[in-house]
């Protein structure tokens, strides 16, 4: 069976029913997935993913959990991929579907805007992005902004609240 293995983005992880996606770069620490599966999921082990510590709809439930994609997921019998139960957001995207209006023009995807608990502003979707006299075009991604005002790579969040223990109380 395939270990643990980098990818171009990141690291993958399979129990040879699915494959976890890791991308440390998008990682802000939210902790959903320790919190709530840490026999899968434990960032004081290496490898930090045994994806033989839980079944796989426990895997996949809690994967769903990460507010910025830094943890996806897909199966590896590709046919299963094709009809995916939408509320398994953190799905790896094998294709983005276009909106169409009446007049059959496509639109647009929603983007949808997430404020994390004491955490980062998570933006996800294609937009454009304005900052001092900077701009960045985001298509199809997930982008982080950072609310403690601590983040060493600003706008964007590099985790820091947690060090800082940021609390929106």
């Amino acid at each position: 069976m395939e270990k643990n293995k980098t990818y171009s983005r990141g690291r993958k992880y399979t129990n040879g029913e699915i494959t976890v996606y890791w991308k440390p770069d998008a990682c802000i620490h939210a902790s959903y997935c320790y919190r709530e599966l840490i026999e899968v999921f434990d960032p004081g082990r290496r490898p930090w993913v045994d994806m033989y510590g839980a079944s796989t709809a426990e895997i996949i439930r809690t994967v769903d959990m990460c507010p910025t994609e830094a943890l996806t997921w897909k199966w590896n019998d590709e046919k299963k991929n094709e009809n995916i139960d939408p509320s398994h957001t953190n799905h790896v995207k094998l294709r983005r579907p276009e909106l169409v209006t009446d007049d059959n023009q496509a639109t647009a995807e929603p983007v949808l805007v997430k404020i994390m608990p004491s955490g980062p502003v998570v933006i996800n979707g294609s937009f454009t992005l304005k900052y001092g006299n900077r701009v960045k075009n985001v298509n199809e991604s997930v982008v982080s902004l950072c609310r403690c005002g601590s983040s060493h790579n600003m706008p964007f969040c590099d985790g820091y609240h947690r060090k800082i223990e940021f609390n929106d109380d």
